[in-house]
Parts: structure tokens; C-alpha cells; sequence
């Protein structure tokens, strides 16, 4: 019976020939990554192997399932492999020889299986544990068993979809995959247009709606710290006067920027010491309805013990004071209307920061990440947790603009 494989493109070949035990591919949108990870499962059950494959939605799933459906279609017609449309399960019979696909945010969704090939897709995506606590012990019954991670650099709106801890964890492993000698990992990287397969007119015209960011993430698939033209930069602003500890704080304040609509509710917490410095202390910025942000603001104050609670309400208008005195009606709490752009209100602060008079006590990496990529002017989401933080630390050092 003929198995109808796909023709790897270079790019394609070289990761799925790589003789590496664990190989992560950075690549762009389109550039064949799923059809990649597709013919190196194929390939791969093909010789007996059992092949656990991974990814955040059903939507990604169902590209991977079609190829491999594809490529098996007469065997599975002939009778000689056994479907399952509904698990997602290619086997032989009697044997442990396998290709599932399942739909995987975190590890939990994981356990109770096993595995000689475990594809992670869309791994930026995915919380940590998925590999460190259970993909990994899943390799343990076969001496060569082999992992693979596939990602695109997540710009600033699917990081806040992320289910990762840092959402930057992926590129943290290919840089170390990068720096292996031993053998043992390989990293890859490839573009959209190292895709021969799709349209390079489609490709061209697509990238005219694109901002430059964009571009360099989703197509051409490289990671990005930050943005240059964005008010804060990571290494001299947070990362240089970043604090394991604070000293005893004078004053603390919750600052609030209610979602304008589908977006994340932005809670930072923010304490002045007693030298002066701005410490920022927490991050519990969350999309949810009112009930869920406003209980979670509420708890955020109670925790730091804060002395008040200030909100945006250009949005919310009365709603938010009425949202957050319903939950508890003891906060002190002030209104707080934006009359200025964004940029002008949060560039004192950025100064606060090149000063060196504000630290990060501990690492918050999505508010870090929002405040390194947002750039002033380009249209980008609505930088909730950097308004927040905008509002407290103007409470705190600035007095009320």
C-alpha cells in the first residue's frame, strides 16, 4: 500500500532528519512547521515508533491529523492501521505502534500516556510543566526516545494567551538548544519564506498590513526582547535596578485599568520606601467580568496592606467605584480620568525608571514584556497593566496629573 508523503522542503528536512534528541524549531507562520513535525511522525511510526503529538488548540490539531490521515489513507482503507477519528489514534493492532494527537494547554491534559516521539506545537504557548513535569518522564520507557518543540516568537497579544509562567520560555530553550555542543539538542529556524510552497505575492501583500514588530516575529520568526521604540527598555530600566527585597514602605497603592472591552483588567501594586524609590511589588492583572477583576483588585489591597486603590474610569465610568465598594466598602479608594494620551502619561514615569528610583521586586514578565514592547502610536492593544502601573506610581511619586 503506497503512503503518500509530502516532499520536505529544505528547511523541513534538515530538522526532521537531525539526528538530536531533543530539537526545537522556531519558525514563522506558514512556513510548513506542522507539515514538518506531520511527515517526521509519519516517518516515525512508520518504523515502529509511538508518537505523542501536542498542541494548545483543536484548530492546530486538526492540521497535524490531516496530513498524517493523508499520508496513511490506503492502509487505513486497506485495514492494515486502525483509525479513530474521535481520540485522534493511527495504530497497528496488537501493538504499541502509534500517532495521537491531542489538544494540550498545560500538563495535566498530558498525563497518562507514553510516548518514543513527543511534538510539542505551539510550545510558547504551553504552561512549563507540560514538558519539565510530565512530558519528559513519558520518554522514559524507550532508551532514544526523542523530543521535539516546535514555536513562533509570541507577540505581545498571544503572550497575554499564554498559559506559561514566562512567557518567554520557549526562547529561552533555543537559546540553550543553540549553545549545546554535545549533541544532544539542535535548534532550527526557518521564515515563512522559506515556505516554497505558499504564495510569495500573498506573502508580500500580507506583510503591507503588518507593523514592523509583527513582522519580524510571525514571519520571520526571531525573538524579541523588546521593542527599541518603546518607553522602557528591559536591560537598562528594569532588569538594572531590579530588588529581591524592599525596604519598609511609607505607602502602598493598588493602581486599576478597568478593560475597555475583551482585554485584561491591568492590577499593579506599588509602595513608596521610606528612600524614596518606587518599588513595584505586584501583578495581578486578569481578563474576567467585573465581579472577577474587582475581586481580585480588592485582594491584591488587602494583601499589601495598601493605603489606596486608584482607578481609571474613562471606560467604566461609575461602574468600577460601584464594582469595587460592592466587594468592600472600607477601600480607600479615588477615581483617577485619563485627559492625555497614554505616552504623555506614562513618559514621567519611564524617567522615574531611567533614574533608577523605581525596582522591580521580582520578576513580572508579562507587565515587563508590555512595558518594553507597547510603542506610542502604533495602535497596538491597550496596554492595560502598564496604565496601572502608570496610575499607581503617579499616585506614589508624582502626586495627580
Amino acid at each position: 500500500y503506497t503512503v503518500r508523503l509530502r516532499s520536505p522542503h529544505p528547511k523541513q528536512r534538515a530538522f526532521i532528519e537531525s539526528p538530536a534528541k531533543r530539537k526545537i524549531v522556531r519558525a514563522g507562520r506558514r512556513s510548513g512547521k506542522t507539515t514538518g513535525v506531520a511527515l517526521l511522525a509519519v516517518d516515525n511510526f512508520l518504523d515502529g515508533h509511538r508518537i505523542l503529538y501536542a498542541a494548545p488548540t483543536a484548530e492546530q490539531v486538526d492540521c497535524f491529523w490531516f496530513e498524517v490521515k493523508r499520508a496513511l489513507e490506503e492502509p487505513i482503507d486497506a485495514g492494515v492501521f486502525y483509525k479513530n477519528e474521535s481520540r485522534h489514534i493511527i495504530e497497528l493492532p496488537g501493538t504499541e505502534q502509534r500517532i495521537r494527537a491531542k489538544t494540550a494547554w498545560d500538563a495535566d491534559t498530558l498525563r497518562g500516556d507514553w510516548a518514543s516521539l513527543l511534538i510539542l506545537d505551539e510550545w510558547q504557548l504551553m504552561n512549563e510543566e507540560t514538558w519539565d513535569r510530565v512530558g519528559a518522564p513519558m520518554l522514559l520507557d524507550r532508551e532514544n526516545s526523542i523530543a521535539v518543540f516546535i514555536y513562533t516568537p509570541p507577540s505581545l497579544h498571544s503572550r497575554s494567551r499564554t498559559k506559561a509562567r514566562d512567557p518567554r520560555h520557549a526562547a529561552k530553550m533555543f537559546k540553550k538548544a543553540a549553545a549545546d555542543t554535545s549533541g544532544r539538542w539542535e535548534a532550527f529556524h526557518f521564515t515563512s519564506h522559506d515556505n516554497p510552497h505558499i504564495s510569495k505575492a500573498a506573502l508580500d501583500d500580507i506583510t503591507q498590513d503588518m507593523t514592523r514588530l509583527a513582522y519580524e516575529q510571525e514571519i520571520l520568526a526571531e525573538d524579541k526582547e523588546d521593542d527599541p521604540r518603546a518607553l522602557w527598555r528591559r536591560e537598562e530600566m528594569i532588569d538594572a535596578f531590579r530588588v529581591t527585597k524592599h525596604p519598609l514602605l511609607t505607602r502602598v497603592v493598588v493602581g486599576i485599568d478597568p478593560p475597555g472591552g475583551v482585554t485584561e483588567c491591568g492590577i499593579v501594586v506599588a509602595g513608596l520606601g521610606d528612600d524614596g524609590d518606587g518599588y513595584i511589588l505586584d501583578d495581578r492583572s486578569l481578563a474576567g467580568s467585573p465581579q472577577v477583576w474587582g475581586t481580585a483588585a480588592v485582594a491584591a489591597y488587602n494583601a499589601h496592606d495598601a493605603d489606596r486603590m486608584v482607578a481609571e474610569i474613562n471606560f467604566g465610568g461609575d461602574m468600577v467605584a460601584s464594582t469595587i465598594r460592592t466587594i468592600d466598602p472600607t477601600i480607600s479608594y479615588r477615581d483617577v480620568r485619563a485627559s492625555r494620551g497614554k505616552a504623555i502619561r506614562a513618559e514621567p514615569v519611564a524617567a522615574l525608571y531611567e533614574q533608577g528610583r523605581v525596582h522591580h521586586v521580582g520578576f513580572m514578565t508579562a507587565l515587563e514584556d508590555e512595558l518594553c514592547f507597547w510603542v506610542p502610536g502604533m495602535g497596538m492593544a491597550s496596554p492595560n497593566r502598564m496604565d496601572a502601573l502608570v496610575w499607581a506610581l503617579t499616585e506614589l511619586m508624582l502626586g495627580r496629573l
